[in-house]
């Protein structure tokens, strides 16, 4: 247990929810703002939006905060790190200058390119009619069209064809969720393999890589339907394994860090690789400057140690003096309840009922990603409304523990993907066949017995 602090979380979701979770149980005294219905059973929740800087600056500064932690893009895109700093209060997460990474995906092909780091090659076009000339003139090939800036996720098409990438393009051109962000439209090509998300904690020059994960994108089973926020998500990623992951870190993270240092701006917060694992090697897709969700919610019960620790040594850059943490044995899987629509417009204010029985599950932790109170009762105050995540010592466990929650859990309309962390164990089980065959095969032959 840490010695007790003031911790200001920033957000409303289900990621806030397992960062004051942590943080609670790491000894800290936490504040969210704005929070949701989940969060105010555990910390104190303040009614200041999560966009509201000179709010929040002053909330931090009136209630004597230690250390501010950002949950979402958005505000660190608008500079929340740098406000804090400037009035002399600590924030983790970086500067404006720095999220464009996340805020600008022309931006982050440019400090990919200085840093010599894989990725696929891409086009940047101003606005949607220079970008469809260029995909009717081109050949017919699979293609992924995205949104230069901020879209909750929702700002990438993987296309199978020129006419799928004309229909995202029209998307991009006229539905005004992508307003903002489609001012710029990267097309590029689209890379085959496995997708794979790494996580690191840096403070622009020592890393701290947290265990692969592996996000489920796309609305429905089979990874079919449109790209949400992310319906589910499991940790680690058998995918990657420790050589792999010396790769990714030499290859991707560290000369990321060294390009954004070189480029002045330097680098301080969770660094997030979205990655594809290519027949060339890991490529990035994208990178995100905070921890993802559902990603968080399932990284975190496997951390054993306290959370606040790295978190103060990345602020005040001196990470590398800080013990790495310590990793729960097992498995997490993380299951999104969505709302009736969603990733459409969705109702708000339905009854939640068996919470309870789902957090009485061995293992289980209910994180609440869009809630709120009415009456006495939680209801639904968003698309992506619960993350119902298991940790045990087993992935194949802790999938069955967490679809056990949510069997338990109802509203009008809920629903999920039934499939979260299938492909983890697909490719367990593949694994473990190549290692049985490999101890055959280094049997030697019973006395007697013909060579093959």
């Amino acid at each position: 247990m840490t010695e007790s602090r003031r911790v200001l979380v920033v957000g409303q979701g289900a990621r806030e929810h397992a960062l004051a979770w942590k943080l609670t149980r790491d000894g800290a005294e936490v504040l969210v703002a704005p929070g949701n219905a989940g969060t105010a059973a555990m910390a104190e929740n303040v009614p200041v939006p999560a966009g509201d800087v000179p709010a929040l600056v002053a909330l931090a500064r009136d209630r004597r905060v230690d250390l501010t932690v950002i949950g979402p893009e958005a505000p660190l895109v608008a500079g929340v790190v740098d406000a804090f700093r400037a009035a002399g209060l600590r924030a983790f997460g970086p500067t404006a200058a720095a999220a464009r990474l996340e805020g600008s995906k022309s931006f982050c092909k440019q400090i990919l390119h200085r840093g010599d780091v894989p990725t696929a090659m891409y086009r940047v076009f101003n606005g949607a009619a220079r970008a469809r000339d260029y995909v009717e003139a081109r050949e017919d090939m699979p293609m992924v069209v995205k949104a230069d800036g901020l879209a909750a996720g929702k700002g990438v098409f993987v296309c199978d064809g020129r006419e799928a990438a004309l229909e995202a393009l029209a998307a991009l051109g006229s539905d005004p969720q992508f307003a903002a962000a489609a001012g710029s439209i990267l097309i590029e090509e689209r890379l085959d393999g496995v997708e794979v998300s790494v996580m690191a904690i840096t403070d622009g020059r020592t890393i701290v890589t947290l265990p692969p994960l592996q996000d489920h994108k796309a609305a429905y089973d089979d990874d079919t339907g449109p790209n949400t926020g992310g319906m589910g998500a499991y940790c680690p990623a058998a995918f990657v394994d420790a050589d792999l992951m010396a790769e990714i870190e030499a290859r991707i993270l560290v000369p990321t860090v060294h390009a954004m240092r070189r480029a002045k701006v330097p680098f301080v917060g969770v660094l997030y690789a979205g990655l594809m694992l290519t027949a060339q090697g890991p490529k990035v897709l994208e990178y995100n400057v905070r921890f993802g969700d559902p990603e968080c919610e399932a990284l975190l019960v496997r951390l054993e140690s306290p959370l606040l620790p790295l978190l103060d040594a990345a602020t005040d850059r001196r990470l590398e003096e800080v013990a790495p943490p310590v990793w729960r044995a097992g498995a997490s899987v993380t299951v999104i309840m969505a709302a009736e629509g969603y990733p459409g417009p969705v109702e708000r204010g339905r009854t939640i009922t068996g919470l309870a029985a789902a957090a009485a599950v061995p293992g289980v932790e209910v994180f609440h990603a869009a809630t709120a109170s009415r009456d006495g009762a939680v209801v639904t105050d968003g698309g992506r409304v619960l993350a119902v995540t298991a940790s045990e010592a087993s992935l194949a466990r802790a999938k069955l523990q967490a679809y056990t929650a949510v069997r338990a859990i109802r509203w009008p309309g809920a629903w999920c993907r039934k499939d979260i962390a299938d492909k983890g164990l697909r490719q367990e089980h593949a694994l473990l066949v190549a290692a049985e065959a490999d101890a055959t095969d280094a049997v030697p032959p019973e006395e007697g017995d013909a060579p093959a």
